[in-house]
């Protein structure tokens, strides 16, 4: 199963190619944001990350609610981590 994944944005690494860094729980990687920057992304914004694309920016509430919802999933939750972790920064 794939889901979308709240993270966090630390870094913009590479803006002409639309790379920005993101962390969920210790776990970071370089995203697309490319769909997100013209909304005004920030350093600190939360987005929500599907197949290694930033889909939108989502409010801090929103995103601790979806992760907390996806950890209620068990095993989906360890696989998406898996995933997101296997591509380091």
């Amino acid at each position: 199963m794939c889901v979308g994944i709240p993270a966090k944005v630390i870094a913009f690494v590479d803006l002409a190619d639309h790379l920005v860094l993101v962390d969920v729980g210790g776990a970071q990687r370089h995203i697309d944001a490319s769909l997100v920057l013209p909304d005004g992304l920030k350093i600190g914004d939360w987005v929500l990350v599907h197949v290694g694309f930033a889909m939108a920016i989502i409010d801090e509430d929103e995103a601790h609610k979806t992760l907390e919802f996806i950890k209620l999933l068990g095993s989906v939750y360890d696989e998406e981590m898996e995933q997101f972790g296997s591509t380091v920064a």
